[in-house]
């Protein structure tokens, strides 16, 4: 039921409505001068979408360690998830003209969103087995895609009928998504239960303030984890593939709204139903993938996910413009597999890392995921303003997908498992014990 609740940000405000309304309505004109330059709208938002990672880069794996050793995973998520939501209640505020005002409320709602999902995450490997962890986690994001689209039609329908006025109905669309993301997670994480135990502050570290301790404990954690991570070849290759295929999705999901707007000359009702599409495309996708990691082995079934997320991309870069249909189209296809490779992808790093250090290792994650989540944007942006259209570099996203399923076809899911049983943790202490 969280994944129902945040479901509502990720579509709304990262995905259909926001980077559209952003494009069209509050950057005035055609280009912006920002940084000492002038950017396209939509280049502008992928430089955006691409800074909004960078804010909690380093911060999260350390918040994760904390969690893990005090037991507090529960609290953390429920502090980022009502810190996010408040500022994406506020982005009601996001004007024509207010540009400044709405990158910096934008970047304050995504470092709520970005951090709850770490705990949230970290939750999954206590909470399941490995026979189990694929089936739960797909179940999970293809709730989340029903919430999230249900509200989405609900935006959709306000948004055509415009009963304020399309520029206000707008804005009330996306503070609306902060409230449906507060609520549904007032409901939701009560019923998480906390899982692991919380160890003693070491002796050594008596003398500090519980916070000043906590955070000493969180920072050596996580530079021991850090360095011992390249004790295990296989875990460190699925990251790599995650990092690169992932940069793929993430950018196809953060630029594609302002890539129809600008580009396509699509207008945000079109782009709304197609995101609308993808939603419930996506909740079919995410169980379907979920069964065919059972059927096939989930390495398998992830890089079925890759060869269509390519053929994604070059369909892309040969999308008419002003035209919904083909658009539309595409947007089935993307909902098919986006729900799979996120679904699959968490559950696979899920089942070989350590469960007692579960946040902490979700925190790499996120750290995983939004590192990789900045590339994509900036080459969009940089690669758009080179060329001038922003066909080719929606096509440069082959890449990451290529690459990322090259890595991961090497990759040992059995060794990288079996691995699990040589971390050991005490204190703000991580050690790996040698391979038998």
């Amino acid at each position: 039921m969280y994944d129902w609740a945040n479901s509502a940000y990720a579509t709304v405000i990262a995905g259909a409505v926001l980077p559209a309304y952003f494009v069209s309505t509050v950057v005035p004109g055609d280009t912006y001068r920002f940084l000492g330059r002038e950017w396209a709208a939509d280049g502008l938002w992928g430089l955006v979408a691409g800074s909004g990672p960078l804010v909690m880069f380093l911060l999260i794996p350390v918040l994760g360690a904390v969690a893990d050793f005090s037991a507090q995973k529960k609290r953390f998520l429920t502090f980022f998830a009502l810190l996010g939501s408040a500022f994406t209640i506020l982005l009601f505020f996001a004007a024509p003209g207010r540009v400044g005002a709405t990158i910096g409320i934008f970047l304050l709602a995504q470092m709520g969103f970005v951090a709850a999902n770490v705990f949230y995450d970290g939750f999954l490997p206590d909470l399941t087995t490995d026979d189990t962890i694929d089936r739960e986690s797909s179940r999970g994001y293809a709730l989340g895609y029903i919430g999230g689209g249900l509200y989405l039609l609900i935006g959709v329908v306000l948004i055509f009928l415009e009963p304020f006025g399309a520029e206000l109905t707008t804005r009330i669309v996306l503070a609306g998504a902060g409230v449906w993301w507060m609520g549904f997670s007032l409901w939701a994480i009560p019923r998480i239960p906390e899982t692991g135990a919380s160890q003693p502050i070491p002796q050594r570290l008596a003398h500090l303030s519980p916070v000043v301790a906590y955070l000493r404990i969180g920072f050596g954690r996580t530079w021991h984890t850090a360095r011992r991570l390249t004790h295990f070849p296989q875990l460190l290759l699925f990251v790599v593939a995650f990092i690169l295929y992932n940069d793929g999705v993430q950018t196809t999901i953060n630029v594609s709204s302002a890539y129809a707007g600008g580009t396509l000359g699509l207008d945000l009702t079109v782009i709304v139903v197609a995101f609308l599409v993808v939603q419930f495309i996506a909740y079919f996708g995410a169980l379907a993938f979920g069964h065919l990691s059972y059927r096939l082995g989930i390495k398998r079934a992830l890089l079925l996910s890759l060869v269509i997320w390519t053929g994604v991309a070059v369909a892309a870069f040969f999308l008419p413009a002003e035209a919904p249909v083909p658009f539309l189209g595409l947007a089935v296809v993307i909902g098919f597999v986006l729900g799979g490779v996120q679904a699959l992808s968490r559950s696979l790093y899920g089942s070989m890392i350590p469960e007692e250090a579960s946040a902490e290792f979700y925190g790499f994650y996120s750290v995983f995921s939004k590192f990789s989540a900045i590339w994509g944007p900036f080459l969009f942006a940089f690669i758009g303003a080179a060329t001038g259209s922003s066909r080719y570099a929606i096509l440069s996203l082959v890449v990451f997908f290529t690459l990322g399923a090259l890595l991961l076809w090497r990759l040992d899911i059995d060794a990288a498992r079996a691995s699990r049983s040589r971390w050991s943790f005490e204190g703000d202490q991580a050690t790996v014990q040698p391979p038998t």
